[in-house]
């Protein structure tokens, strides 16, 4: 049954094939666009944007979108009368067989089906003489606004065998327009004074090339520049750029720039542009339309600024006066009004933020500033269902409650709980957890260290502090944490946080648990046992230690079985770091930059930098030690290391529908003082978001056998090479390459082919995997399923290809891209 419907489904995308299924006898499907300029054809896609008509997209060469569309049938029947008519043997048939409902039924899913590929897939792209003509004159325009105006664009359409066809664009540029004297007309005595300060900053300079983004540039510098001068009532309609002759290959350029033309007395006057100054500051914190003409209730004045409200005013004047930058007597400035309303906003308190100026006078201003607050308590409830290697399900629920404004100063708090069941390897289990924090949209730092950072970078400080407990997760553990972060924006792209002492205690619950879930170090211990004549207990949790503890200080054992001694002593080795509870005291500088404006932006880059220490404060607390000579504290190791992660991400749009993507990342984990480094902060390999031809913790460390459930490293690097496009729809792929693996350099006693030694002989231990992925866009996230090939697999005799096949492949279905 499998096999008979696979092959009607490739029998019925077959028949879709044919690229002009639906191309009318007099119509011609448009197969391809060229365009030449001065005789060379045109390789960069910026001109193809002006074209009005583009073939349909393809995918790896193939217009998959025109296939999917050509299953339906656009003259098909739209309607369940329709269909039946069109199809009376067939409808008649299901209704005998069945009954006229069913009969319904069955035309109404024959045309919704017959929709549905029409409305996914892309009708053919028609050649279309008037949309040519439109693209001839774009082109032209173009070309003109970068000076060539002398330019000439035709088009031309070619035949390529039965009703397919190609056009191409033939454009002569001829020689460009240059720029010659730049003269300035400004009427405003203070505009003239205001321009001077700043006109070596000009786009338009002489002996320059024509182009009109300068001129857009210059009108857009030139207004900045007097708005944040005072001159309040400027705007870009009061430029002109005159005297520009393009019948030349120079041209003169002549700057105007009007006076202010004011009504009054049902005439219009010219009025020179005068300097004007903020007098009065009113700050309205509860503000909405329906009360907008209600007595004011409370006022209070701080700073110079006048804060109202219509009931009880529930904001400090003191700290809201922190997040406005407009103060009394200043000369009015865009850039301070636009900085407000952006910080204000970001304290998401208020739903609406909007400043309005009232002019008293040629010289004064009044800045009014409504906020609408936001709601003060928020309640929020999440579930969520997911799959991984390690759950066969995993479905948890959260709730979290919001106080806005608890502390009169736009803080926001925050109180979560978050629970979870699921199914693992090993049996059932949950975990539940907690979590407080407290966000203050300012630096809460002794010293007046907060001045160290400016307003208008954001500072804001958060505390913190959780706490969760896990059954049947490795070894069940208690996790308590608390601490504080300060946060900072350096610029629009680059962000700052520093963390303060984020302390962490891990506690196992469920030591004895260890050798069920590593069962491959149980099967070793066994075999161990025989080559040592052990003859006591091994089953038994205790009686494990006590022999691994009995084989590790055998220095008879070790002599004539040196290669038996070291498994014993990794496996013991393992054990402590695994098992040991740990204190884990963070303080952390994270460097963050991104060239993303925004979420279309498909052209940027991203860099990020993260340098840790833990344990350098709390080690100066205490000198004791543990029986692994261990720096303690209250009878818990602490952590002690340094970790440095540096990520990269550089993301190119190849055209309307592809996007390539590349990250490299680099890190490693320097233990000092005999510490051993917790197992959640070690790095590993595998999973869906890192290479994924392998399973979480599956891969390494080095060139060591897989057979180990749960596989960590101190030193990592990765990298990944993705080309995203567009199926059809809402449907995406993905082809890509990743590479990478996990190493041990710490002194532990791990064997050979676990270490990092030289860089140029490590590198060989790179393992590399690619494969494909479709991914579904649902607006709000992107459901992803890749599938993963190993190419090279380090730990093998012969790496390359051995297991490059389907049954060896790994599925990993995830959330959102990769990278």
């Amino acid at each position: 049954m499998k096999k008979l419907t696979y092959i009607f489904l490739l029998l019925l995308f077959l028949g879709s094939c044919s690229t002009i299924k639906y191309v009318k006898e007099h119509e011609q499907l448009l197969t391809k666009n060229t365009i030449i300029v001065d005789n060379n054809k045109h390789k960069n896609n910026k001109l193809n944007q002006y074209l009005t008509q583009k073939s349909n997209a393809k995918t790896l060469g193939l217009p998959l979108s025109l296939y999917f569309y050509n299953i339906g049938n656009p003259y098909g029947s739209t309607e369940v009368e329709e269909w039946s008519l069109n199809n009376p043997k067939l409808y008649k048939t299901f209704s005998r067989l069945f009954s006229e409902k069913q009969g319904i039924s069955i035309a109404e899913s024959f045309v919704g089906l017959n929709n549905w590929f029409l409305r996914n897939g892309q009708p053919p792209i028609i050649i279309n003489s008037d949309k040519t003509k439109k693209s001839v004159r774009n082109l032209h325009t173009y070309f003109q606004n970068n000076g060539y105006f002398k330019s000439k664009v035709w088009a031309k359409t070619d035949t390529l065998g039965k009703r397919k066809g190609a056009v191409t664009y033939y454009i002569s540029k001829g020689k460009p327009l240059f720029l010659d004297t730049i003269s300035k007309n400004i009427k405003s005595p203070v505009l003239d004074s205001l321009y001077n300060l700043e006109k070596h900053k000009s786009f338009l300079k002489p002996n320059k090339q024509y182009n009109n983004q300068d001129f857009i540039n210059e009108a857009e510098r030139i207004t900045k520049l007097f708005r944040n001068k005072g001159i309040y009532h400027f705007n870009t309609n009061s430029i002109g750029f005159f005297d520009i002759d393009t019948s030349k290959y120079k041209t003169n350029v002549n700057l105007e720039i009007e006076n202010r033309i004011i009504e009054k007395d049902r005439n219009y006057i010219e009025k020179p542009y005068k300097i004007q100054r903020i007098k009065n500051i009113n700050v309205y914190t509860d503000y909405s339309y329906n009360i907008r003409n209600d007595k004011i209730s409370v006022s209070k004045q701080y700073n110079g600024i006048n804060f109202h409200s219509f009931g009880k005013l529930k904001y400090n004047p003191k700290y809201l006066s922190q997040y406005i930058f407009l103060k009394p007597n200043q000369i009015y400035t865009d850039s301070l009004r636009n900085l407000s309303k952006k910080y204000i906003r970001s304290l998401k308190n208020f739903k609406t933020t909007n400043i309005r100026y009232k002019e008293l006078n040629d010289e004064e201003l009044e800045a009014n500033i409504y906020l609408t607050p936001t709601e003060k308590y928020t309640l929020s409830v999440g579930t969520e269902v997911a799959r991984s290697n390690i759950r066969q399900y995993d479905i948890s629920a959260n709730a979290s409650l919001t106080n806005r404004n608890i502390f009169k100063g736009a803080e926001i708090f925050n109180f979560s709980v978050s629970g979870s069941y699921f199914q693992a390897s090993n049996g059932p289990g949950w975990k539940i957890g907690g979590d407080l924090s407290l966000e203050v949209p300012r630096f809460m730092a002794p010293f007046s260290w907060n001045r160290l950072i400016p307003k208008s970078m954001f500072p804001k400080t958060k505390f913190f502090v959780g706490t969760s407990v896990q059954k049947n997760i490795g070894l069940d553990k208690q996790n308590f944490n608390l601490g504080v972060n300060f946060k900072w924006n350096r610029n629009k792209r680059k962000k700052i946080k520093i963390e303060l002492l984020n302390t962490e205690y891990i506690r196992n619950l469920n030591r004895e648990n260890y050798f069920s879930i590593y069962s491959s170090e149980y099967k070793k211990i066994k075999k161990l046992a025989n080559i040592y004549n052990y003859t006591e207990d091994i089953i038994s949790y205790k009686g494990i230690r006590n022999f691994l503890q009995t084989i590790t200080s055998n220095n008879s054992f070790k002599n004539s079985n040196l290669a038996e001694y070291k498994d014993a002593l990794n496996i013991f080795n393992r054990y402590n770091i695994i098992t040991s509870d740990f204190l884990i005291p963070v303080i952390a500088y994270n460097f963050t930059y991104n060239s993303q404006d925004n979420y279309k932006n498909q052209n940027f880059s991203y860099f990020k930098f993260r340098l840790a220490n833990s344990g350098n404060f709390l080690g100066f607390l205490t000198k004791k030690t543990d029986h692994l000579n261990r720096t303690v504290l209250f009878e818990t190791p602490i952590a002690q290391y340094f970790k440095i992660d540096v990520e990269y991400k550089k993301f190119w749009r190849i055209s309307d529908k592809s996007t390539l993507g590349i990250r490299g990342f680099a890190g490693f984990i320097l233990p000092y003082n005999n510490s051993s480094i917790p197992f959640s902060k070690s790095y590993f390999s595998g999973g869906s978001n890192d290479i994924r031809a392998w399973r979480t913790y599956d891969l390494g460390p080095g060139t060591r056998p897989q057979g180990l459930e749960y596989n960590i490293g101190n030193l990592k690097l990765l990298g990944n090479i993705e080309y995203r496009f567009d199926i059809i729809g809402d449907l995406k792929g993905a082809l890509f390459i990743d590479g990478g693996n996990i190493w041990d350099t710490t002194y532990s006693p791990t064997d050979d082919k676990s270490k990092f030694k030289k860089l140029k002989t490590s590198l060989t231990d790179i393992a590399i995997g690619s494969g494909f992925g479709i991914r579904y866009d649902l607006k709000f996230l992107v459901a992803r399923l890749d599938l993963g090939f190993k190419v090279r697999e380090p730990y093998l005799n012969s790496p390359w290809l051995q297991n490059f096949n389907f049954n060896s492949a790994v599925y990993n279905i995830g959330i959102n891209y990769p990278f």
